[in-house]
């Protein structure tokens, strides 16, 4: 029988819930356990994929084409997982099949209720993770507890870890214990209200995980178990951590917490193979190869959620070449306003990411000919590569008002253009091209070097495209079509010649980086960029 976790979390929002639920996925993995794991969120939205960058964060996409929540990125970047449309659920989603349900007959005449149907439709959905292959569940819950829009999914749980009983089933708290800097002490009484709302409800938290500044100390943990009805080894500490959040899972296990868990859930505790992670950890604290500097140009800066995989891919990169990766975050509008010169010199390396609409996509286009004209290291990603594209075709090929249709719908030469398959598309939940698809390698190029292979697999959230009509004289200015989709033919890497090392994809090669496994574009787009 598979076994579940829950985690909840309290007081205030962005404790790292996913971060700690991806920790915990890891230590139980590198223990040789099978695991899956998903999240449960409040908000009404059926998906992320058309709520802002800077209400949300970055829109996670993953293999199967499910637009998700960012912690998603957590969980497979810490426990090498691969999730799917089965690891993100909204309260959007859910009502959504409930009412479909309910149109289509499917209650027999019953009124249709929160309880038992909403919350039986979020059980089905926490189901989904069972089988003869997965040893172990775990699902986050979104929110805070105490929002009212959580408290389906509170019952919900409740409900699951009462049917399939206590040594099946175990409930994880993350919570904080602020430092009251004027008073100098650590408040418990946050947490001890948070888990007294849970209670309400039904939940007594089994083990209870405490986000800090500073130490616990053991008058706080006493207290905390006391009045949290927790065991006090079962208080665990969460101190910030000073370097990286690949920290986490290695002073978790210092704590135990993975032993806890598979001995509550009358699990044998097996031996665990965290060395090569624990390496990992001391590589990114202590490179032997010095730090270069890396400008991200972007639309959304000012909210670091919105390049998560992004600056993550960059960590990943650096591991792998040795070396710290220090980020220089550039808004492309600053650049407008100014100069690329002003905001780009001296760095080591340029990267242009995705996003949508025409704000800011002047100064990506100067950030682009910076790199091409300086000879600097540059990747171009999704969007990136668009205006990698249009910045050749009008300062290289002479093509002076070359652009996408998405900023200009009357440009005489659109060299990006909407992808047929979408000219008929009206919605905009879940219809852009999403997940993973198959890319052939062109060879001799820096994308098979850093590949190794012929053919590639990567994932995509895009509804424009590289206009071939245009590719003919692209190619005769020294463009290189370095991957195409092999079912399509649409153009999804291109290169320059003559330049150290320009890589620009249409699809998000961040999305499959790992701490322990680098993305091979990444890889050498850091290479390149150290060897600069």
């Amino acid at each position: 029988m598979t076994k579940h976790i829950f985690i909840t979390g309290g007081v205030v929002s962005s404790l790292g819930k996913g971060i700690t639920a991806g920790s915990i996925a890891l230590l139980l993995k590198n223990r040789g356990y099978r695991i899956k794991i998903q999240k449960l969120d409040p908000y009404l939205n059926v998906d992320p994929g058309t709520m802002s960058p800077y209400q949300h964060g970055e829109v996670y996409v993953t293999d199967d084409g499910a637009e998700t929540d960012l912690d998603l990125g957590h969980y497979e970047r810490f426990a090498d997982l691969t999730c799917s449309k089965e690891s993100n659920f909204t309260t959007g989603s859910i009502y959504s099949a409930v009412i479909q349900r309910e149109r289509q007959g499917g209650y027999l005449g019953k009124t249709v209720q929160v309880i038992p149907h909403v919350t039986d439709e979020i059980k089905k959905c926490i189901s989904l993770l069972d089988g003869k292959d997965v040893d172990i569940a775990i699902t986050e819950i979104g929110g805070t507890v105490g929002d009212i829009e959580s408290l389906p999914f509170l019952e919900a749980i409740r409900q699951y870890r009462q049917e399939i009983g206590r040594d099946n089933g175990l409930f994880i708290h993350l919570t904080l214990v602020p430092y009251i800097k004027a008073a100098g002490e650590m408040k418990t009484k946050p947490s001890q209200q948070s888990v007294g709302i849970l209670r309400e409800i039904g939940i007594i938290p089994d083990i209870l995980v405490c986000r800090c500044e500073r130490e616990l100390a053991k008058e706080h943990r006493e207290k905390l178990a006391l009045f949290c009805n927790v065991a006090k080894e079962l208080v665990i500490e969460e101190q910030d951590v000073k370097n990286s959040i690949y920290e986490v899972p290695v002073d978790l296990a210092k704590q135990d917490l993975d032993k806890y868990i598979l001995e509550l859930l009358r699990l044998h505790v097996k031996d665990i193979a965290n060395a090569p992670w624990e390496k990992m950890v001391k590589s990114i604290i202590s490179p032997g190869s010095g730090e270069i500097e890396i400008a991200v140009v972007g639309k959304y800066i000012s909210l670091r959620d919105s390049y998560k995989s992004i600056y993550e891919a960059l960590t990943h990169g650096g591991a792998a070449n040795d070396v710290r990766v220090n980020i220089r975050m550039i808004e492309s509008e600053e650049i407008e306003r100014s100069s690329a010169e002003k905001f780009l010199g001296g760095v080591d390396g340029i990267l242009v990411p995705g996003g949508f609409g025409d704000r800011g996509i002047a100064g990506k286009i100067e950030a682009v000919k910076y790199a091409r004209t300086n000879k600097i290291p540059f990747l171009g990603i999704c969007l990136g590569m668009q205006c990698a594209v249009i910045e050749f075709a009008r300062n290289v090929c002479g093509l002076a008002d070359a652009n996408s249709t998405e900023f200009n719908p009357d440009t005489e030469n659109p060299v990006i253009d909407l992808m047929e398959e979408q000219k008929k598309i009206t919605s905009k939940g879940g219809t852009m091209r999403l997940g993973a698809y198959s890319c052939e390698i062109s060879t001799k190029t820096l994308t098979e070097a850093a590949y190794g292979a012929g053919k590639i697999s990567e994932r995509h959230r895009h509804r424009y495209e590289f206009n071939g009509k245009f590719e003919k004289v692209l190619l005769e200015k020294g463009m290189i079509i370095a991957g195409r989709s092999p079912e399509t033919g649409l153009v999804e890497i291109i290169e320059i010649k003559d330049h150290p090392w320009f890589v620009a994809s249409q699809f998000h090669p961040e999305f499959k980086s790992r701490p322990l496994k680098a993305h091979p574009l990444f890889r050498d787009f850091i290479k390149a960029s150290l060897k600069k």
